[in-house]
């Protein structure tokens, strides 16, 4: 095994399981003033800025927990599997601030403190206001769905991408700010199993969750109530319910160097990959991903040539054209979205 492919096999171990606010004043380096012209009055121009701060607060170092715990039994003799506890360091890098819409970037940092690995993790968008939003529909599908101006208005989409910059979930809620948190919490959706199940586990299909993310003083958690739905039976029905707990305390990491020297030789390329999948989904209503949970059709060979960018294997031109033929290859568009009749009593 050379070492380009080592690192990359260590970089798939890692992600094997998972992905100032109105509490105090912070300031972020690259951070734009917010476009007025989409606030209606004083009142929501106030409101509008503390939504980005609480945003923006996510922004930085940070000792991690991923902490999940399955807690009720619904389906028959079901055993509720053990707890999976992880520890993780993370930095969470600004991609883009325009106001109205911000991207940060997960990079997760394994191996020695003093010789860590960075690797590629998940990516949140935040868009104020959106008039489309992307929802999961079980077995690699996704459908793009409009939002009316009504159930838009005051309110901020969040949507998640995984490791490769492909589509996981999406949700739609305004933010609440209290004097020591905001709250952002939005209904039920749908997402795909995570990698900690779907490599292990094949008795279910979708995870059904509401998320809460609460910017604090300290840091900030993400909590999902989970069901774990199975949806290629006649009648969807629930397995279990889990309660997942992703709690992100502020650090100062030791060779934060590292996953600055990544993503600048890397940024250029991830971005490419980020308008090809921009652009599948605003010209489509819905598309397949053909993808295991190994991640061996696509996030693999996708993350892999972020590697080979990082490690001069390869140039950026050379690993995109790679890219954007597996992206081609491995992409849908326009399929059929059918779902089983007790849908709607699960979520």
């Amino acid at each position: 095994m050379n070492g380009l492919t080592k690192l990359t096999a260590i970089a798939f171990s890692a992600l094997a399981f998972g992905a100032c606010s109105a509490t105090g004043a912070m300031n972020f380096a690259g951070s734009s003033a917010a476009p007025m012209e989409a606030v209606a009055t004083e009142r929501d121009a106030a409101a509008f800025e503390a939504d980005r701060q609480a945003i923006l607060s996510m922004l930085g170092e940070y000792a991690v927990t991923f902490d999940f715990i399955e807690t009720v039994a619904i389906a028959p003799g079901y055993e509720l599997a053990e707890q999976k506890v992880t520890p993780a360091r993370e930095i969470v890098l600004l991609i883009e601030d325009s106001g109205d819409f911000i991207s940060l970037q997960h990079l997760l940092m394994v191996g020695p403190e003093e010789e860590p690995i960075v690797i590629k993790h998940w990516r949140q968008d935040w868009a104020y206001e959106p008039s489309r939003l992307m929802a999961y529909r079980g077995f690699n599908r996704w459908e793009m769905l409009d939002i009316t101006a009504e159930d838009a208005a005051g309110a901020w989409s969040q949507t998640v991408y995984q490791v490769d910059d492909s589509p996981r979930y999406a949700a739609l809620a305004a933010w609440a700010h209290a004097p020591n948190a905001s709250t952002w919490e939005p209904p039920v959706s749908w997402r795909p199993l995570p990698r900690r199940d779907g490599t292990t586990r094949d008795d279910y299909d979708v995870i059904a969750a509401v998320n809460r993310h609460t910017v604090t003083d300290w840091g900030w958690t993400h909590e999902q109530d989970n069901q774990k739905v199975v949806l290629r039976d006649e009648l969807a029905h629930e397995v279990v319910r889990e309660f997942g707990l992703n709690t992100y305390r502020r650090a100062d990491l030791q060779r934060d160097d590292a996953v600055h020297a990544y993503w600048e030789s890397t940024g250029a390329f991830w971005g490419e990959v980020r308008e090809a999948w921009d652009a599948i989904m605003a010209s489509n209503d819905s598309f397949h991903v053909d993808d295991d949970a190994e991640g061996t059709r696509l996030y693999g060979p996708v993350l892999s040539e972020g590697q080979a960018i990082f490690f001069e294997a390869k140039t950026t031109e050379e690993a995109w054209a790679e890219a954007a033929a597996l992206i081609d290859q491995q992409v849908t568009a326009g399929v059929e979205i059918t779902l089983p009749n007790g849908v709607a009593a699960v979520q």
